[in-house]
């Protein structure tokens, strides 16, 4: 994958302060300590997921312990899947003691205040900081695998930011079900009003590819770099999205971020609904590098 084949990419810096928050405090030695973090990470999600359910459910909001719950029950079968690779790869299981250094935090405290006190909390918004942590992951593991010397540890740090990206489309589906659920009511009211004009999505990525331009004058250095580098990511990819989907013509107005966030839930959508294996197997490359694209610009604005 081109996104984490950059090795040393000049931008990761800014992707590890912003998205991760702090910068992981060294690279992996072995594989014997990637399952062990790896497992350790995925434990510490289903730990906090299982955590928040206990918190719904004294606060009597069912739906919300439901989603919390099931989130929980994912991310221990993460955990069983990173368990059932190391015992692949290594001919045994994970060693705790090999974790020498500290992950990324599953929530900051600002998210996990808001879990447990927020009266506004609904099951979208609870998915949508799930997501968002996946993203965390995502950013994690592609750290690693750009620094990392040894070969092996690199091959499977690139697997394992691949398996986020799978879970962040996956969170990404299920949000748009509580979306659509939420707002069912409101859908109904407004169903008979005449339907906007559309765009397709070759007219977004290059929306989304001029947005860029005018931003990188802005920037220096590895910002510019980047930037400059999702640009013409965005123009290769329009050329591959002729039909891939169809977006509200107001959406052109709307801010990079937003522009690339729809792009995502488009091709998601699009792939959804796909009965053609090869127009299937464009979409799912396209959401791919779109979801990758949406993690850095957010990195990025954050930085």
């Amino acid at each position: 994958m081109r996104w984490i084949k950059q090795r040393r990419n000049s931008a990761m810096p800014l992707l590890r302060k912003a998205l991760l928050g702090a910068e992981p405090t060294g690279t992996l030695q072995s594989l014997d300590e990637l399952f062990a973090l790896a497992h350790a990470m995925e434990q510490e999600a289903a730990n906090r997921y299982s955590g928040f359910a206990d918190e719904m459910r004294r606060q009597n909001k069912n739906d919300l312990a439901a989603v919390f719950t099931q989130l929980a029950a994912a991310e221990r079968e993460h955990v069983d899947s990173v368990a059932r690779w190391s015992q692949s790869r290594c001919g045994k299981d994970r060693d705790p003691a090999l974790v020498r250094w500290e992950a990324p935090e599953t929530f900051d405290a600002e998210t996990a205040a808001e879990v447990n006190t927020s009266r506004l909390l609904t099951p979208y918004r609870a998915l949508a900081m799930a997501v968002r942590n996946e993203e965390r992951a995502f950013a994690f593991w592609s750290y690693l695998a750009a620094y990392s010397r040894d070969p092996e540890v690199k091959k499977a740090s690139e697997a394992m930011a691949r398996e986020e990206l799978g879970h962040v489309a996956a969170l990404r589906k299920e949000r748009r079900r509580a979306y659509r659920h939420e707002h069912e009511r409101s859908r109904a009211e407004t169903s008979a009003e005449p339907r906007p004009p559309h765009i397709d999505a070759q007219r977004l990525e290059l929306r989304l590819a001029a947005q860029l331009a005018e931003m990188e004058p802005h920037l220096s250095g590895p910002a510019a770099v980047r930037i400059r580098g999702i640009r013409q990511q965005a123009i290769e990819m329009a050329d591959a999205a002729v039909g891939a989907g169809s977006f509200p013509a107001p959406m052109e107005r709307k801010g990079p971020l937003e522009v690339a966030e729809a792009l995502v839930d488009g091709y998601l959508e699009g792939a959804e609904r796909a009965t053609d294996a090869a127009h299937l197997e464009r979409l799912q490359r396209l959401a791919e590098q779109a979801i990758s694209r949406l993690a850095w610009l957010r990195s990025l604005s954050a930085a």
